[in-house]
């Protein structure tokens, strides 16, 4: 009799949680594709792209004076005493470490900005994302895409749940091209990928 009575109370309970579970929304969206389709950026593309062009043309300039004294170096290496030979090779060995270092740093620097300048954008994007799913209903939203290179993380879903049209209203930005909003092929974010 315990049995019986245990069994059906159980029941009632899996019954009760499967009908509370069919009456939650669960929505999704991709996080990269609203990224990339906002003005914020194509701004930060922007500055990215000019604070890159000043590395890159300091880089150009400090490989051509190597270059140009490598070459000197070549041409009097033979006419040269063993101690300016062994100073100008030690000169060079310098300005080449040098080189190799100011292009690390200025990709790391490339990275901070990136990263710096995303994370307001990424904490507003992520901030309207939670404010539609409360004003719609929705007690799940997943992100489609779970980075490049990888599988996206719902392979199948109705149309009337991806808000991201909604969260474009909602940053005030008129959302994209329906053939675009339905691509579910990996973004990426602006000059490097996130993270």
């Amino acid at each position: 009799m315990k049995t019986k009575l245990f069994a059906s109370l159980i029941a009632a309970i899996m019954f009760v949680g499967i009908t509370a579970n069919a009456q939650q929304k669960i929505g999704y969206t991709n996080v990269d594709y609203i990224l990339n389709n906002l003005p914020d950026a194509k701004d930060i593309e922007t500055k990215l792209k000019t604070e890159k062009a000043q590395y890159d043309k300091l880089l150009q300039d400090k490989v051509a004076d190597f270059q140009k004294k490598y070459e000197d170096y070549q041409k009097n290496a033979a006419t040269m005493s063993p101690v300016i030979k062994a100073d100008r090779e030690k000169e060079l060995q310098n300005q080449n470490n040098a080189i190799q270092e100011f292009q690390q740093n200025s990709e790391g620097a490339l990275q901070q900005k990136q990263q710096q300048l995303l994370a307001p954008v990424l904490d507003k994007i992520d901030k309207t994302i939670k404010d539609v799913a409360k004003e719609n209903g929705y007690i799940y939203v997943f992100n489609t895409d779970a980075g490049p290179g990888t599988t996206p993380i719902l392979l199948v879903a109705p149309d009337a749940d991806n808000i991201s049209d909604l969260v474009f209203k909602k940053l005030g930005v008129t959302p994209p091209a329906k053939a675009a909003a339905t691509t579910t092929a990996p973004a990426t974010t602006p000059a490097a990928k996130k993270n």
